[in-house]
């Protein structure tokens, strides 16, 4: 039977020939035959054949055979090198040549994140090389709470872009004024933080240092955007300064909202909502609450003004000062 011959790279030495190899270095030398079965060890100079008996093999010290396969390896990775860098001696004026026509495009800088773990590993990233400054809108839906592991990450990435002497400026809806999760964690940040509240707000946002924006990039935020390019992000900033300076102070000084004629800001803003024809789960929605609150604050607001029905109901609200009277809180 013809005996099994091992055939491989130097890097990887078969069982058979450190076996080959390690007995020659035992008995000093070895017949020329035991090695037929791995003819590498005599390629790459681990055996050679002895001075005054070409039959027999002997073997090359280890530390030897092992600078010569490192020199080897070595000289191959230089030749890599060598190649590569001829690529890049080719293709640079091809790379020239594209750079005009490529320059003059306005294509935005955006990158779409996909789930939310994705997402707040990137939002992580940016505020950890951020330093300035973090503009949020956070639109709280009044049904779902986030987890809490989240939150006391979240919680830690902010006080961290606290602590290299950002500031935090954050707005939500009027709903999460008194909510504990919310107001606690503002109690529990220490630095330049602030945050404020409207009846409605746009749609999630976050802004780093006005040079990179988050925003969802479907209904059920499984998937975001990430916006670099400058005039998205002015026109981002642009909203969130207008919707800034018509909110109501949460924190740190929480500015009181009063009741007009036994009706509530928050009655004020559904009643609003209601002459423009939306149903109690859009008001719910757009409000940042659950239905069955909607339709609590829904019945106290017509029972505070007289109304029967629905219809009496928006006719009522028409004839009142309530929505005259909107906005004067802020």
């Amino acid at each position: 039977m013809t005996p099994e011959v091992h055939r491989h790279s130097t890097e990887d030495l078969c069982d058979a020939g450190l076996e080959i190899y390690a007995r020659a270095l035992r008995e000093g030398h070895l017949p020329s035959v035991e090695a037929s079965t791995a003819p590498c060890l005599i390629d790459i100079g681990m055996l050679h054949p002895a001075v005054d008996d070409l039959d027999r093999l002997e073997p090359v010290p280890p530390t030897v055979a092992l600078q010569r396969l490192l020199r080897s390896s070595d000289e191959r990775v230089a030749g890599e090198r060598r190649r590569g860098q001829r690529l890049v001696d080719v293709f640079e004026p091809l790379i020239r040549l594209e750079a005009p026509a490529t320059k003059g495009e306005d294509t935005p800088s955006l990158r779409l994140l996909n789930g939310k773990e994705r997402t707040g590993r990137a939002i992580t990233e940016a505020m950890a090389e951020g330093k300035e400054q973090l503009l949020t809108i956070q639109p709280h839906d009044g049904l779902v709470a986030p987890a809490l592991h989240h939150h006391e990450a979240a919680l830690h990435r902010d006080q961290a872009f606290l602590d290299r002497g950002g500031r935090i400026r954050a707005l939500y809806q009027h709903t999460v004024r008194h909510a504990p999760l919310v107001v606690g964690r503002y109690e529990r940040l220490t630095g330049d933080v602030e945050a404020r509240t409207l009846d409605e707000v746009t749609e999630r946002l976050i802004v780093v240092d006005r040079t990179v924006a988050f925003i969802p990039a479907s209904a059920d935020r499984s998937l975001a955007l990430e916006v670099r390019h400058p005039a998205l992000i002015a026109y981002f900033v642009n909203i969130f300064d207008r919707l800034w300076h018509l909110a109501t102070a949460m924190h740190p000084h929480a500015v009181h909202q009063p009741t007009l004629n036994g009706i509530t800001p928050r009655q004020r803003a559904i009643a609003a909502l209601l002459v423009e024809g939306h149903t109690d789960t859009d008001i719910a929605d757009r409000l940042g609450m659950n239905v069955r609150t909607a339709r609590v604050h829904i019945a106290k607001l017509a029972a505070t003004l007289g109304s029967e029905s629905r219809a009496q109901l928006g006719y009522l609200i028409g004839q009142s000062d309530v929505l005259r009277n909107e906005g004067t809180d802020q």
